[in-house]
């Protein structure tokens, strides 16, 4: 008889250990692990395997609107690409422009009156002057600074009116540093005056 309740004891707490770790943790959904999987794993399988509906209306392409036989040769002909060098109003570019001036100064070597277009300057014998490249430095260093009030060269600038002073304003200098010094003092003078004699450190 004790034998038959031990072994009913261990059968009991061996069936409460599987389930125990069968079951596992179902984190509010009222469903294990493995149970989620499975759900999961069938609606995964179902919607693949949902067959496409065939309500869909589809319209029939139209067909190319063809001009009547026989005036093909009255359209108008499309026209030329202008993104092309063989336009003769093509911007030629820097590099272009470099490797034929190489060229042809390589071509020009031996003669001596022959000067290069990249020598071209505004002072004597085609290069400017000492005098003329600082110039030409501090109008460039003016044109960087935004320092020129003749016209506006960008749209950033303001208008040529908001730079414009009065001249009555400009020949006012204020109140003489005599005058102000003259006023500090006498108001200083003022101040110490007002002392009372039981506040001497007033």
């Amino acid at each position: 008889m004790v034998k038959a309740r031990m072994v009913l004891v261990g059968m009991f707490a061996a069936c409460s250990a599987l389930s125990s770790c069968t079951s596992g943790p179902t984190y509010g959904t009222d469903k294990t692990s493995m149970e989620q999987l499975v759900d999961d794993v069938g609606s995964a399988a179902s919607i693949g395997s949902k067959k496409p509906t065939t309500n869909t209306a589809y319209n029939p392409r139209p067909d190319l609107v063809l001009p009547p036989k026989g005036e093909t040769a009255q359209l108008v002909q499309p026209q030329q690409s202008l993104a092309s060098k063989d336009n003769p109003d093509w911007v030629e570019s820097p590099e272009d422009t470099r490797t034929r001036l190489v060229a042809e100064a390589d071509a020009n070597r031996g003669n001596q009156s022959y000067r290069s277009p990249l020598l071209d300057g505004n002072g004597t014998n085609g290069t400017m002057t000492e005098t003329q490249k600082w110039q030409a430095f501090r109008d460039a260093r003016k044109l960087q600074k935004g320092a020129y009030i003749d016209q506006r060269r960008v749209l950033s600038d303001p208008p040529a009116s908001y730079r414009e002073v009065d001249q009555a304003k400009l020949d006012d200098l204020g109140e003489p540093e005599a005058k102000k010094e003259k006023r500090r003092q006498k108001e200083a003078e003022m101040s110490n005056s007002n002392k009372s004699w039981w506040m001497p450190f007033q």
